[in-house]
């Protein structure tokens, strides 16, 4: 069982979400996957992230992404529900709703869009953590939210009780350097980038909240695992060789690329929902050329 003051150390992998032809959830596909990534050494799982296309799911299949997620892991690894909102009240919403299906922590974008002060980013963040009692990772991803988690805006959110850790994705390593002078017993620092895990690791993080996860879930937890142990030199080996396919995975706007890479593994069909949509024959082309270098084809 994992510690109550750390939710996971290790590699996080943020699903993507199985879809029919006609856009409904592929509940099988689901479930399939999550038992793959709890076989492949997966350390967490985190449902209805930006990676899950959350932003176009109902509340309702919302929530069921996340209870197939739930019951399918069974206890076995954690599984953190993305319930992260412009809108407080549907966060509030969303989170009491991943708590009642039995979620073990949340992951908690910052508002888009309607940006928030600090001020009121402090009372957004303290009214979505004050009606649950699951642990709250903060998500910094200034270039999907056009709003940035600065080290004085997290020593601040910090001080919320149930507030243990951050994604940061800001690609920033100064500002991610600042951050980790926070980093303690009961607060984690996450990668949420994939070819920044091992520099955050060295920093004092505790691991990744992965995309490359989705395709290469045994080596990405190797990867971290090999850092925490000692193993150094080859989790930086490691980090270099994905660097291509990570490269590959972003070459088109997250995820559409990792969820073509799913399916040229023959583990979910290519469907997504609007405004998403396939990528262009040149990725599916870079994708299996970088898939293969990698040995994943």
């Amino acid at each position: 069982m994992w510690s109550s003051l750390t939710i996971f150390k290790g590699s996080g992998v943020a699903l993507i979400t199985p879809m029919f032809h006609d856009g409904s959830v592929d509940f099988d596909k689901l479930k399939s996957l999550v038992e793959w990534h709890i076989q492949q050494g997966s350390d967490a799982l985190i449902a209805c992230g930006t990676t899950g296309e959350a932003s176009t799911l109902n509340d309702e299949e919302h929530i069921a992404v996340i209870e197939a997620v739930v019951k399918q892991a069974a206890g076995r690894i954690p599984v953190i529900g993305g319930t992260g909102s412009n809108n407080t009240q549907h966060g509030i919403h969303l989170s009491q709703e991943a708590e009642r299906v039995g979620a073990d922590a949340l992951l908690v974008v910052t508002p888009y869009y309607n940006k928030a002060t600090k001020k009121s980013l402090v009372t957004h963040y303290k009214a979505i953590c004050q009606s649950v009692e699951l642990p709250v990772i903060l998500y910094s991803v200034a270039s999907r939210t056009g709003m940035n988690l600065t080290y004085d805006m997290v020593a601040e959110l910090k001080e919320i009780p149930n507030v243990k850790g951050i994604k940061e994705a800001s690609g920033d390593i100064s500002q991610i350097a600042s951050i980790a002078q926070l980093v303690d017993d009961e607060f984690s620092l996450y990668s949420g980038n994939d070819d920044q895990v091992t520099p955050i690791l060295a920093l004092g993080g505790s691991g990744v909240i992965s995309t490359i996860g989705n395709i290469a879930p045994k080596q990405t937890a190797t990867l971290v695992a090999d850092f925490l142990s000692g193993n150094i030199q080859a989790a930086i080996q490691e980090q270099l060789r994905q660097k291509p396919l990570i490269d590959a995975i972003f070459s088109e706007v997250n995820p559409v690329p990792i969820k073509a890479a799913v399916s040229l593994l023959g583990k979910s069909d290519l469907h997504y929902r609007l405004p998403l949509g396939p990528p262009e024959k040149e990725t599916i082309n870079r994708l299996k050329k970088e898939m293969s270098a990698y040995g994943l084809l």
